[in-house]
């Protein structure tokens, strides 16, 4: 299979990117399925019902969400009513919605999609990441119900991301990291044959600080008080993520994926 994983979708700029370069991504690289994390599309905070409808028309098959998932709180509902949106796990017992899903890909495949949040950094206590996605793998295990599996952990630290990879290497086709929207140099197939890559970043404007306009952020760096709200930057977004190909479920190939804005010319065409 041939799948496309996106991270962290960041405001307008963010989602004008999608629009303009995903359905060109699906048809010149024959994709197979799409994941794209679409937790701060709407206004850097959250996903709001309108903006996830069109991640789904620019050719996302399943939107995952994160630590931000609810900040929309129409979201409390539509999550309900759209089974292609999911959000962590391990975010709380009574969050509406689910973490996990098996969906549908082409030439009858499964594809299991799952999301958790992580513990190191992060401003609240989340429950353990580790046997929630333990626990989600083992409904559908790799090459016997799921074709692909794919794992969007949603986690401040790099060292947590890259212990969930080994956990969960030969149980899964991708590990993903998501949430810090700076992409990582890491890309790599871990033994078992788990794709891995330790952030994606965002799909943003990055001629700013991690997608916000750099005025507010600058303010609190240097004086430690806060004047205004963060504001999404609005300049030309690039869209961040991974490109990976499976052969009966394990990872055989994995690259970065930048496209258009600030970073698209740096290094080599990912395809």
């Amino acid at each position: 299979m041939k799948i496309l994983f996106l991270g962290d979708v960041m405001g307008r700029a963010g989602r004008k990117a999608i629009a303009a370069h995903l359905p060109k991504l699906r048809e010149a690289w024959q994709l197979d399925f799409i994941v794209v994390n679409g937790e701060n599309a709407t206004g850097g905070m959250g996903l709001s019902a309108a903006h996830a409808q069109g991640l789904f028309e620019a050719g996302a098959d399943v939107v995952t969400l994160g630590d931000h998932a609810f900040d929309q709180r129409e979201m409390l509902s539509t999550i309900e009513k759209e089974p292609r949106i999911l959000r962590p796990l391990n975010f709380a017992k009574a969050a509406p919605g689910g973490g996990a899903r098996l969906f549908d890909a082409p030439g009858g495949k499964k594809v299991l999609v799952a999301q958790a949040l992580g513990q190191v950094f992060m401003k609240r206590p989340f429950d353990d990441p580790f046997s929630a996605l333990d626990t989600a793998l083992k409904t559908a295990p790799l090459g016997q119900v799921a074709d692909a599996v794919i794992v969007d952990f949603h986690a401040e630290a790099t060292s947590e991301k890259m212990a969930m990879g080994h956990w969960l290497d030969g149980r899964a086709s991708l590990v993903v990291g998501t949430h810090t929207h700076v992409p990582t140099a890491d890309a790599r197939i871990l033994a078992n044959g788990t794709a891995c890559l330790s952030d994606a970043g965002m799909c943003g404007d990055y001629n700013s600080v991690i997608g916000m306009e750099p005025l507010e952020p600058l303010r609190r760096f240097l004086t430690g008080m806060g004047k205004g709200r963060f504001t999404p930057a609005t300049g030309e977004a690039t869209l961040c993520g991974a490109y990976i190909e499976t052969d009966m479920g394990k990872a055989t190939r994995i690259e970065p994926v930048r496209v258009g804005g600030l970073l698209a010319q740096q290094g080599p065409a990912p395809l």
